[in-house]
């Protein structure tokens, strides 16, 4: 008799690890973004502009697409895709110091654009063309406290093209907790800032594949929709 009821626990026990997965809904929906691979800029909702520090030589700095793609992502690029291009960044500076400069989306009009990420954001990566000046780089997001935050993303003092893996840090808030307060972390740009030391008449930089890998899942809740539905009172409280 014994025998049997240790059968029958087994059996229970087994059954209740055999449960569909169906019945455990999941939170965690891991997907990969791409934000500009630059082969289309006419198709994108943005352009790619650029901004310097004080000391910029007359003329520059200069933002430019040109064909190209790094080797790695050769296997990638399809003949029936478009050609393939890059982002080109070149500066010079009158004399040598602090010297910074800034790449940023920008829409239509021509105003500073910012790309808003969606889910939980863990890693962003690109691709990056460094010309061996020690130079360091940097990527801006603004956080759902509106500050913006930048990631330190490595010295580009190598030759050719790197790819540049960020992972965003926990303490870097995504979503506020308020229902009117931003729901999405934004990338603001890239900085690049020269080493006091370093020549600064003729840096170029370029950028391909901006992407990055979320969790889209993890800021979704049941009734998650009725968080923005219209009560009618807009303009309510306001003074006449």
């Amino acid at each position: 008799m014994k025998k049997g009821v240790v059968v029958l626990g087994s059996l229970i026990l087994a059954l209740a690890f055999c449960v569909p997965a169906v019945a455990q809904p999941s939170s965690r929906a891991v997907e990969t973004f791409v934000i500009d691979n630059f082969d289309t800029p006419d198709n994108m909702d943005w352009t790619w502009d650029v901004q310097a520090s004080r000391f910029i030589t007359k003329g520059y700095p200069i933002a430019k697409s040109f064909e190209g793609i790094p080797n790695s992502l050769r296997p990638y690029h399809k003949d029936t895709d478009p050609a393939a291009q890059v982002l080109g960044v070149k500066v010079a500076y009158d004399r040598k110091g602090d010297n910074w400069f800034e790449v940023y989306p920008k829409d239509k009009n021509g105003n500073a654009y910012e790309i808003p990420f969606y889910g939980t954001v863990t890693q962003a990566d690109f691709w990056v063309w460094g010309a061996n000046y020690n130079y360091n780089l940097e990527f801006l997001v603004r956080d759902s406290y509106g500050c913006v935050r930048s990631l330190p993303a490595g010295n580009l003092k190598f030759q050719g093209w790197k790819n540049i893996v960020i992972n965003i840090p926990g303490w870097i808030s995504q979503h506020s907790t308020l229902r009117d307060g931003r729901h999405q972390l934004t990338f603001v740009g890239f900085r690049v800032r020269s080493n006091a030391n370093e020549a600064v008449d003729n840096f170029v930089i370029y950028f391909d594949q901006l992407k990055y890998t979320t969790n889209t899942l993890s800021n979704i809740y049941d009734g998650y929709d009725l968080n923005e539905a219209d009560f009618g009172d807009k303009g309510a409280g306001t003074a006449e």
